[in-house]
């Protein structure tokens, strides 16, 4: 999508997560507006189950899904196959210049995608672009200023304060979700509506899959090698911060909460 590099990377640990998503549980605000036989546009796709859900509930329409990477095209092709998915099709491309004319879209979804880019902005332009004049462009994003959780842990506050130093090193927006509206605005879309939404992790297996995935990221992910490569971490901070929250995980009543932001606009 630009040069801006992509703070998570396509660790094990980041694919556990981003496969875990449907729509249902990341894009709930979107479901009054899915009709079958739409045309749908996924940007930043990554491993296509959101993709995959969104196809099945606009059939017989079809889901066009794009990422820059063609390894996490290549998994979420394997994942989704063509037999299994007639209305699915996943392919690399950019936000930034989307092989589509003007108006090929009803709708054009991007979840968690604007906070990993350098222009927000210009994304949402060429998003525009390729919407139909009666279409919706659709974009959910985390604000990770805003992420609780408890017990509290010193070291998961240090965590965060790395993680926002990683992404401004990268040009990148970790608290991109309140800021949708007045991106979206100033993009040239109009009739924009918000709404809000957490994922909330709590129970047994949830904290042990919540806490475990990060506890691998911050010591293995793209992010890890980023924040010792520009000198904001060590390997041993990382690794006090991957105690924490295998820690966190441990405790009968912790609760992580994760708050997003979601925009409907017209073109």
């Amino acid at each position: 999508m630009s040069t801006t590099p992509y703070t998570h990377g396509h660790h094990a640990s980041v694919l556990r997560s981003h496969e875990w998503r449907t729509v249902e549980n990341s894009a709930a605000f979107l479901i009054p507006s899915l009709r079958p036989g739409s045309r749908v546009l996924d940007v930043g796709c990554g491993p296509g189950t959101i993709s995959a859900d969104l196809s099945r509930r606009v059939a017989p329409g079809h889901v066009d899904a794009i990422d820059t990477s063609a390894e996490v095209i290549e998994r979420a092709r394997v994942l989704h196959p063509e037999s299994d998915f007639p209305h699915l099709t996943f392919r690399t491309g950019d936000v930034y210049n989307i092989a589509a004319p003007d108006a090929s879209y009803d709708i054009v979804f991007a979840h968690q995608v604007l906070q990993h880019l350098g222009d927000p902005l210009a994304a949402l332009v060429e998003m525009r672009r390729v919407t139909s004049p009666d279409g919706l462009v659709a974009v959910r994003d985390a604000d990770f200023g805003a992420f609780r959780w408890f017990p509290e842990d010193p070291r998961l506050d240090e965590w965060r304060e790395v993680y926002f130093a990683v992404t401004s090193r990268n040009g990148a927006h970790a608290g991109a979700g309140p800021r949708l509206k007045m991106w979206a605005r100033d993009a040239g879309l109009s009739d924009v509506s918000v709404s809000g939404s957490v994922w909330t992790f709590s129970t047994p297996d949830e904290r042990a899959w919540w806490g475990g995935l990060w506890a691998e990221r911050t010591e293995n992910s793209d992010f890890a090698r980023q924040a010792v490569d520009y000198g904001i971490a060590t390997s041993s901070t990382l690794s006090s911060f991957a105690a924490a929250f295998r820690d966190w995980a441990t405790h009968e009543d912790a609760v992580f909460s994760v708050p997003h932001v979601e925009i409907i606009a017209r073109p």
